[in-house]
């Protein structure tokens, strides 16, 4: 006789509740010790060493469920997975005096989860030993989400110590996260010189000025400085003039890379060079009968303006890194980094950012991605201290440096908003921008965009005619005062927005976009003791 179907179906939902709650482990941190409560199977084995656990699971089509809790300052989970699973926070204080605090050697996606109502710390001091250690507080080795509706601080205080480090794909919802680096990148090296030159007679490129400030200058440095300056905007001013009338002679087919770096601390570490770097050495275009062909100061136009472009790091300070893609539909981050070169989030293969809300204070790149970077509902502040504040640039093109002759914008847009809030900001100077994408347009099509920048001008990480779906406007030369308001006023003076920012910033190039404007309609943005008024006659206008 049979048995009843009923019967066997509950028996085999008994015995599959058996297996899944018979893998769950529980563990309690206390100061230098743990506590390890689990049912032993032949798939799992745990190892403890003082408050050091280990725990290897074999399991692959069940979820193995581990759950955290207690405080340890010398503590650490190593958790080796071959299928899923899910690391629940309640109430976890732990920190790690070296090496990641919570160690994912998965083989497929891992769920932490800090649970509702909980308060949950993770912090490590030190990262040594990179390589093997793995610098930073969650090291995931495949796919990590984070969820929960409690609480997660993440804290970062050793040099090289990132706060989240992902080797494939992220996903965030829910839980209120917050990621804080403090400690410096570990080992640098620096290499090449300023951005190459241009073509012929054409504009070179800008190097990174990096954490260079004028306002930590001495007095004669800054009189140096300024010179300088005006020297550049003098001859970009004969440049132009001699373009219009016809009269640019025509140098050798290379300008010439910056060789300069820093003229005011030359062997700073730290800094990426000061604004202008050597001369080219391209034929002066305003002396071209000179026989020493060295260009004078800016010779040919070629030269690049600063110093090494880019710094290798054995460690990075960053503050959440995926080497795959990075995904947020819900929750409340906020990152902060602290050292130069450290990012504050980067997805390698591209950041989606669909709701909930994001506030990033970074030294270099707030949000970076080789990929696009796509907002379509979460409200966002993206602040770069030294570097562009949002920055989207697929680099398997290369880099082209501006003002090469016939140069274009890619098709693909980078930048994609079609809806939540963008605030991007770079408070460092020229070149370094709001929204930066290099040659690819930007695509507005909702939402509420203020980028405010440095820039370049006319620089190209503008949208175009096609895709500035929503109306959009590039005011050059906005003065922007700390902490005053930024309002736009529409024909009746009524009020459509409003920001401030947290910096001053002068003669700014500031992306505009509000669902509010409307193409053929006048505006008024208005600072503290500026005004500018100005009609709105494309989808996408330039107002100077």
């Amino acid at each position: 006789m049979q048995p009843p179907k009923t019967l066997c179906l509950l028996a085999c939902a008994l015995l599959c509740q058996g297996l899944t709650m018979a893998a769950d482990i529980t563990v309690t941190f206390k100061g230098n010790s743990a506590t390890v409560k689990h049912s032993a199977t032949d798939s799992v084995t745990v190892e403890t060493d003082g408050a050091h656990i280990h725990i290897n699971s074999t399991y692959k089509e069940h979820r193995l469920r581990v759950v955290l809790k207690g405080k340890s300052t010398d503590g650490q989970l190593i958790l080796k997975t071959a299928g899923k699973a899910q690391v629940r926070l309640e109430g976890l204080d732990l920190t790690s005096q070296e090496g990641a605090p919570i160690w994912l050697k998965n083989k497929k996606r891992v769920e932490i989860v800090a649970a509702k109502g909980t308060e949950n710390t993770l912090a490590i001091e030190a990262c040594r030993d990179t390589a093997n250690q793995k610098g930073a507080v969650i090291f995931s080795k495949d796919k990590l989400r984070l969820s929960g509706k409690g609480t997660l601080h993440v804290l970062s205080k050793g040099d090289g110590c990132k706060g989240i480090h992902v080797k494939d794909d992220l996903e965030i919802e829910e839980l209120v996260l917050d990621v804080v680096t403090t400690g410096n990148n570990l080992g640098e090296e620096a290499f090449g010189g300023g951005m190459p030159g241009g073509f012929g007679p054409h504009m070179g490129g800008f190097g990174r000025p990096g954490g260079f400030d004028p306002e930590q200058l001495s007095d004669e440095e800054k009189a140096h400085f300024e010179q300088m300056r005006a020297q550049f905007e003098q001859m970009r001013a004969r440049f132009e003039e001699m373009r219009e009338k016809g009269e640019l002679p025509q140098g050798g087919p290379f300008g010439g890379g910056g060789f300069g770096s820093n003229p005011f601390n030359p062997n700073d570490s730290t800094r990426q060079g000061a604004p202008f770097g050597g001369g080219g050495f391209g034929p002066n275009p305003f002396t071209p009968n000179d026989s020493t062909r060295q260009g004078g100061p800016f010779g040919g136009f070629g030269g690049g303006f600063g110093g090494p472009m880019k710094r290798n790091y054995v460690g990075t300070a960053k503050g959440i890194k995926a080497l795959g893609k990075i995904t947020m539909s819900s929750g409340t981050v906020s990152v902060q980094t602290n050292s130069p070169g450290a990012e504050g989030i980067e997805g390698k293969q591209g950041i989606e950012m669909n709701g909930g809300v994001v506030s990033v204070v970074a030294v270099d790149d707030a949000i970076n991605a080789n990929a696009p970077i796509c907002f379509s509902g979460a409200h966002v502040t993206a602040r770069s201290t030294t570097n562009d504040a949002i920055d989207a640039n697929d680099r398997s093109r290369g880099f082209m440096p501006f003002g090469m002759p016939g140069q274009q914008q890619d098709a693909q847009p980078m930048i994609v908003v079609t809806g939540g809030t963008v605030y991007a900001w770079s408070q460092i100077g020229p070149p370094e921008e709001g929204l930066d994408c290099d040659f690819s347009p930007i695509e507005i099509a909702g939402g509420t965009v203020f980028s405010a920048g440095a820039g370049m001008g006319d620089m190209p990480s503008v949208p175009n005619a096609q895709t500035a779906k929503q109306p959009t406007l590039l005011l050059i030369g906005l003065n922007i005062a700390k902490d005053e308001p930024i309002c736009l006023l529409d024909s009746q003076s009524k009020e459509i927005g409003r920001v401030c920012m947290p910096f001053d910033l002068q003669h700014s190039s500031s992306l505009i976009s509000f669902p509010q404007l409307e193409v053929g309609q006048s505006y008024t943005l208005r600072t503290k003791g500026y005004e500018k008024k100005f009609n709105l006659t494309e989808p996408f206008t330039i107002v100077r």
